[in-house]
């Protein structure tokens, strides 16, 4: 379980200070939205909302982090938080309402992953942790939809444990790359406690244990008989295929298989060809020639340029560290909040950089369709609703009301089928490469007229 003293410092003391001027309880909506395409794509893939869900169903303040808070204090010695409110934490409870966009469904910058409704201090204290879960899955999930479309249905293997931001990164990243596509992971905890397919062979360690590498494939073959994947770069490449090769005849005398081969170095391109046309003809045509060594969607795309013989793809070290976008650009900003009358008050964060702009009112975002295609995103205000004929889906979906969870359940499978049924889809749309995202008109012209009562108030200079 998550505690909710995973958050910035900065959201207790707004929370202490709306509490000490009694706006709290005023009902505010947040959106969570993410600015740019990470990894210079065309979408991203939503991913997290689980582990949100079990966060929020255990938020409360445990005494363990009351006894915490009651010992921070200011910089002159007293304490940063008074009894009275921390006894107020101790009582609180989750309340809200969010909606949320299904994990696997691809989404757009500006359009809400998240919509949260309740107590303004509730929803404050949701910030940051709700940013470090949707950012982080939403990023590994898009990279691992990234990798599997440049593997053009091959199966890929993900690897990077090792790799991995700690254990939680690990961890996250193993799920969001399951949701994004990838076939198994490496990482056993995930696999227990997602549901995730595993999958491994041995290490070099292995090969150099026993006194010749024939041995080691051997040795390994009689343990793993039914899981037989050998690693055939620890000393010659090619000599490595020649004995898994050898192997691999003992194997099917036995009647069992050598599912497959590692490459883990060199010209992969060229030793996968050479790999190919021995096994094949060693009658091993079944056995698989699976790939590591620091891929990333770039060099499959090349290696199948190249002609490789690669039907595997392990992936570890570009795909859980998202290592050319290493963040997303997730923002969690507050558009509307009721006003000491119970009236609704539009909220806007202004910047001289317009994508910085956030857009005021309470968001749903409407995807249309053609034969099951999607065409176009509007975002529009659900006050003020939306008329349209079309086909078209709403993609903001209950989660919770007031604080119960009223989502179903959903396996981790369904999401990754969502994952790669929706990337067919938009394979499909008119606008795969630039798809459209836009303001419905009502919800444009309350942006303009929100932009200038605030430029008004506060007398800024923004053009």
């Amino acid at each position: 379980m998550i505690s909710p003293l995973l958050t910035d410092l900065y959201q207790l003391t707004m929370a202490f200070g709306y509490w000490k001027l009694r706006i709290h309880e005023r009902e505010a909506v947040f959106h969570l939205i993410f600015r740019n395409q990470p990894f210079k794509g065309h979408y991203s893939v939503a991913a997290g909302l689980q582990t949100v869900v079990e966060f929020l169903e255990h938020w409360h303040f445990s005494e363990s982090d009351l006894a915490y808070l009651r010992g921070l204090n200011a910089p002159n010695g007293n304490p940063l938080f008074t009894p009275d409110f921390l006894d107020y934490l101790a009582t609180l409870r989750f309340s809200c309402d969010i909606d949320a966009i299904p994990e696997g469904t691809l989404v757009f910058p500006q359009e809400p992953l998240l919509r949260v409704r309740g107590p303004l201090l509730q929803c404050q204290l949701m910030e940051s942790t709700l940013l470090n879960i949707i950012n982080f899955q939403t990023l590994i999930a898009t990279k691992a939809s990234r990798v599997c479309e440049a593997a053009m249905g091959d199966s890929v293997l993900e690897f990077g444990l090792r790799r991995a931001q700690g254990p939680d990164g690990a961890l996250s990243a193993s799920r969001a790359a399951y949701i994004g596509g990838v076939t198994a992971t490496s990482n056993v905890l995930a696999g227990k406690q997602f549901g995730i397919p595993v999958s491994g062979t041995h290490a070099h360690s292995w090969v150099t244990v026993f006194s010749d590498e024939k041995t080691a494939f051997s040795a390994y073959a009689s343990v793993m008989p039914d899981n037989c994947v050998l690693l055939v770069d620890t000393y010659s490449t090619i000599q490595g295929v020649k004995n898994a090769i050898a192997i691999g005849k003992a194997l099917h005398e036995k009647g069992h298989k050598l599912l497959g081969i590692r490459l883990d170095s060199g010209d992969m391109a060229t030793l996968s060809q050479t790999a190919r046309k021995l096994l094949d003809e060693a009658g091993l045509i079944e056995t698989k020639i699976i790939a590591s060594n620091n891929l990333d969607e770039e060099s499959i795309k090349q290696l199948k340029k190249d002609g490789a013989a690669i039907s595997v793809w392990g992936v570890g070290t570009h795909l859980v560290a998202a290592f050319d976008t290493p963040a997303l650009d997730g923002v969690y900003k507050l558009s509307a909040l009721r006003d000491e009358h119970g009236q609704w008050e539009y909220k806007i964060k202004l910047s001289e950089q317009m994508l910085k702009v956030s857009n005021p009112g309470i968001h749903q975002v409407r995807r249309f369709m053609q034969d099951g295609v999607p065409l176009r995103d509007v975002i529009y205000d659900v006050d003020h609703g939306m008329s349209s004929d079309a086909p078209h889906v709403d993609l903001l979906q209950p989660v919770f009301r007031q604080g119960q969870r009223v989502m179903l359940p959903e396996s981790i499978h369904a999401m990754r089928e969502r994952t790669l049924r929706e990337v067919n889809l938009f394979k499909k749309s008119p606008h795969e490469k630039k798809y459209p995202v836009e303001l419905e008109s009502q919800l444009s012209q309350i942006k303009q007229n929100v932009i200038g009562d605030v430029l008004k108030k506060n007398k800024s200079e923004f053009s």
